[in-house]
């Protein structure tokens, strides 16, 4: 109990360097060593473009996103965003407009600038029409990114909503976000906000199935708080490992608890049954390990040999997973075998159980 609570203490605390979404650049799913990855780190330290977009839609009247009243926000906003760091650089119709009003004046860079004419802006843009809807309504500024961190695309997104604060106003405004950058931003804000609340429900069902089986709460508890370990000392690995909480990884916290579920109910329902049978406690567990023990020891570390060959893939998030799944895996199955009968020593009395006929499903 004094190990379970120093590795629960830890595991919280090491836990809380855990993050959201992606934490290398390029694939995450593929080594830093791939070809992909190296020419992607190739494009992004050599040119001032990337893979990974972040797409702000400025929203304007019918025919307003040619107007100077809108151009000159869009400009102010690259110019912001390309002082960000994390930022390759940016592009709109803006872009397009200031080269074609320098083209116009025989390459002069001091033309490089927006026109306040409308007839010059409408000509500007004549050739830009893939940056604007048909009614010129519409308009994208497309932003390059360094990479799609989480750290990066939560600067990007923090720094558009700042500007969109001070510069929205009626015919103006500026929305987030698409682009794979921008879906991948609105995706770690869901996680966020999800996360503990699904985990919690995962726990909630569990718990419910668990208090329906035995009908009674210290059994409960016991079956669960080894489960509770398991899930933060996972978390506490995954931070370890540089590896961020999202849609892919996620599900797997969930199905560490799924499958650990699975080991404490097999050998509780034995510890019970010897119990009610009059056996002293520590002779309980000794029958519980010669029986039930076997078959958890012999399935625990069955699917732990089988996932974690996946260790040593080529595919960086396989590995990875392999890793998570044969910790948990293991894990649990140690909780059932040595942290259960632990907490029953705690929580359960048995004389209260000797002779008593058993109320739960698996009574016998």
């Amino acid at each position: 109990m004094f190990l379970a609570l120093i590795a629960f203490g830890g595991g919280l605390w090491y836990s809380q360097n855990l993050k959201i979404g992606d934490l290398d650049q390029g694939a995450p799913e593929l080594r830093p060593d791939s070809r992909y990855n190296k020419d992607n780190n190739f494009i992004i330290s050599n040119y001032s473009t990337s893979s990974d977009v972040l797409v702000v839609m400025v929203k304007t009247k019918a025919e307003g996103c040619s107007r100077y009243e809108a151009m000159a926000p869009i400009d102010q906003l690259m110019w912001k965003m390309q002082n960000t760091e994390g930022v390759q650089s940016a592009i709109s119709l803006v872009t397009v407009s200031k080269q074609m009003i320098k083209g116009m004046n025989e390459g002069n860079l001091k033309w490089e600038t927006l026109s306040r004419n409308p007839d010059v802006l409408n000509n500007s843009i004549a050739r830009a029409d893939g940056l604007y809807n048909n009614n010129c309504s519409l308009a994208p500024v497309l932003v390059f990114l360094n990479d799609h961190k989480a750290e990066t695309l939560d600067r990007a997104v923090h720094a558009v909503q700042d500007f969109a604060k001070e510069n929205n106003k009626d015919g103006l405004e500026f929305i987030l976000a698409a682009g794979n950058a921008g879906i991948e931003a609105a995706t770690n804000e869901v996680i966020k906000e999800s996360e503990l609340i699904i985990l919690i429900l995962v726990y909630l069902c569990v718990a419910t199935m668990c208090m329906i089986t035995f009908r009674s709460w210290a059994a409960t508890l016991c079956i669960v708080l080894p489960l509770v370990l398991t899930s933060v000392l996972g978390n506490a690995l995954m931070a370890f490992m540089g590896i961020g909480v999202k849609v892919a990884t996620l599900p797997v916290v969930a199905l560490g608890v799924g499958i650990g579920v699975d080991y404490g109910i097999y050998i509780y329902s034995r510890l019970e049954s010897f119990l009610r049978a009059g056996l002293p406690l520590q002779e309980a567990y000794y029958q519980t390990l010669k029986s039930t023990g076997k078959a958890v020891l012999f399935t625990g570390l069955c699917l732990a040999i089988g996932v974690c060959t996946w260790i040593f893939s080529a595919i960086k998030f396989q590995a990875d997973m392999g890793l998570m799944l044969t910790f948990m895996l293991l894990w649990n199955m140690f909780g059932a075998l040595w942290l259960l009968p632990a907490l029953a020593r705690f929580l359960i009395k048995p004389e209260k159980l000797a002779g008593q006929k058993g109320n739960s499903l698996f009574a016998h």
